[in-house]
């Protein structure tokens, strides 16, 4: 069976306007012991960050513990705004289903399921 839903989003983008100025925001995203604050190494399949563009956008690879997606990938892009604060993008991109459904191993150890025929 596929469980895959043809109108699901292939990334999730956001933006936000900060007061804070962009070399702030820039820090807080980029530097590995203030990003731990809010972004903490166990969400993280990597812990360095796979893409970087210095002072205006930083990638990381994701992990998480439940299906559908288990690993996807975070960018945040920052700019200066008209405000004197920064315009922050978060745009997490999900993996390309490819129709294939991963089953579990026989000795998954759950209770079997019983399907009518």
């Amino acid at each position: 069976m596929n469980r895959h839903k043809p109108d699901a989003p292939e990334a999730i983008e956001l933006e936000y306007d900060l007061d804070e100025p962009p070399q702030k925001v820039w820090r807080a995203i980029s530097i590995p012991a203030f990003r731990a604050i809010w972004l903490p190494a166990e969400a993280l399949a990597e812990p360095d960050a796979i893409d970087i563009k210095p002072g205006e956008e930083v990638r990381y690879r994701l992990r998480e513990d439940d299906p559908p997606f288990l690993e996807s990938t975070v960018t945040f892009r920052i700019a200066a705004n008209a405000h004197g604060g920064t315009s922050l993008r978060i745009i997490h991109d999900l993996p390309v289903h490819t129709g294939r459904t991963i089953k579990a191993a026989a000795n998954h150890n759950r209770s079997p399921i019983k399907l009518a025929a």
